[in-house]
């Protein structure tokens, strides 16, 4: 945490002196291209990649690891398929008439793809100084990449090719950590192997990586559509706003991620409960969030003027309107970790089909009939109560297996 700590403060001391080399417009096309590289990047690997840390042989973890760059190959190829048969839709998405935005498409969504494979086997390898190194190397990269070519007023060019290139160095780090790994198991891969570990885990692509698509698509709506209802300028402030409140969820969440991700499995492996550990990390998340959306809601718009400069006081009002939303967000972790570990993805796809359709309504009678600060906050509202029912819909899954093991284990120990 120490060294993901010193990635995300430097990233937000920097943002007062980005904030003054680009305008929302800037920010509003750099937000529209993060939306849709995440969506991308949400499936590049089918999910095979989150799936590393749970086998109990290195043999079958390497097996997992190939099939995720195998996968992350193919997405990148149609992606770059798609730029060239969809240029002009791609390009009115992102916000550009230009097809330069293409290029960084493609490479942000292999270099997404290839850091989640190194991360995850960092991970299983319990490496968290190199995956935490790698963040250093991402914020320093992309921090001073961003202020070089806001100097010389890049614009939004400037912001995608900071974040995408920073992404690809912080892949690379990874992957050198783990070759000598790769040089013990790659021998050892086979074919046959590879298609019995992909269907023994092939719950993965078919709810995770859905999963993660829908909600990536459900998060990235809203800079997509307020581009629709309300200018590039709006999509701007809130894309800026979302990355400023984005640096306190990820110092945490990055970090937790790994280790309880490990922890859990571990735990499972050895059969323990796991609720106890899910209570308890989820109310801890709880209250160390608290204080900061009280102050986030009530002063946002004059810290965002006063730290980021007037130009970003809107950012600020509609920073305000998403605490409640980012509150129950922050706290969520542990459940769609849970999920996955327990294995109740077929849940969660549901639980994630319904959010989508509901924030996408929220977004399109808000954009018809609200202002824009009444639409984000009825968007946050409805992402609130969601996340508060995930919550309980995998705390409950998890005492129902758990009683559900105990009965098992008690009906045998009768019959010993």
């Amino acid at each position: 945490m120490s060294g993901i700590a010193i990635a995300q403060v430097l990233g937000f001391a920097l943002s007062p002196v980005i904030s003054r080399l680009f305008t929302p417009g800037d920010f509003g096309v750099f937000g529209s291209f993060i939306s849709i590289t995440n969506i991308t990047a949400a499936g590049v690997t089918l999910e095979y990649s989150q799936a590393i840390v749970l086998p109990r042989k290195n043999e079958d973890a390497f097996h997992l690891f190939v099939i995720a760059c195998l996968a992350t190959l193919t997405v990148s190829l149609v992606c770059a398929i798609a730029c060239l048969v969809l240029p002009h839709s791609i390009n009115r998405l992102i916000g550009t008439n230009n097809g330069w935005a293409h290029v960084f498409l493609v490479l942000a969504t292999l270099a997404a793809g290839l850091n989640s494979s190194c991360q995850a086997w960092c991970v299983r390898a319990k490496a968290f100084k190199h995956t935490s190194s790698s963040q250093v190397i991402r914020s320093v990269s992309s921090n001073s990449l961003q202020i070089t070519l806001g100097y010389f007023k890049a614009g939004a060019p400037g912001l995608i090719i900071g974040d995408v290139l920073a992404n690809v160095l912080a892949s690379a780090s990874l992957f050198r950590v783990m070759l000598p790994d790769m040089r013990v198991l790659r021998p050892l891969v086979r074919w046959e192997r590879i298609r019995r570990v992909a269907r023994e885990y092939r719950d993965f692509p078919m709810y995770s990586a859905s999963q993660n698509v829908i909600n990536a698509l459900s998060t990235g709506l809203p800079v997509l559509l307020l581009t629709q209802y309300y200018g590039i300028g709006v999509a701007g402030a809130y894309a800026f706003g979302m990355r400023v409140l984005g640096v306190p969820m990820a110092f945490v969440h990055r970090a937790l991620r790994q280790v309880l991700l490990q922890r859990a499995a571990e735990s499972q492996h050895d059969g323990q409960r796991l609720s106890p550990l899910y209570i308890r990390t989820t109310l801890g998340l709880l209250c160390v969030a608290v204080l900061p959306a009280l102050v986030l809601g009530i002063w946002a718009p004059w810290i965002f003027s006063t730290i980021f400069g007037n130009q970003w006081y809107s950012a600020g009002e509609l920073a305000s309107r998403l605490v409640p939303w980012l509150l129950f967000s922050f706290c969520n972790l542990p459940a769609a970790l849970f999920a996955r570990i327990i294995r109740v993805q077929r849940m969660v796809f549901m639980y994630d089909l319904v959010l989508l359709a509901l924030r996408t309504l929220a977004l399109v009678l808000g954009g018809l009939h609200l202002e824009a600060s009444e639409t984000v906050l009825l968007y946050s509202l409805v992402g609130a109560i969601m996340n508060a029912v995930l919550v309980l819909l995998v705390g409950n899954a998890l005492r129902q297996r758990e009683r559900a093991t105990t009965g098992r284990n008690d009906h045998h120990a009768s019959y010993g």
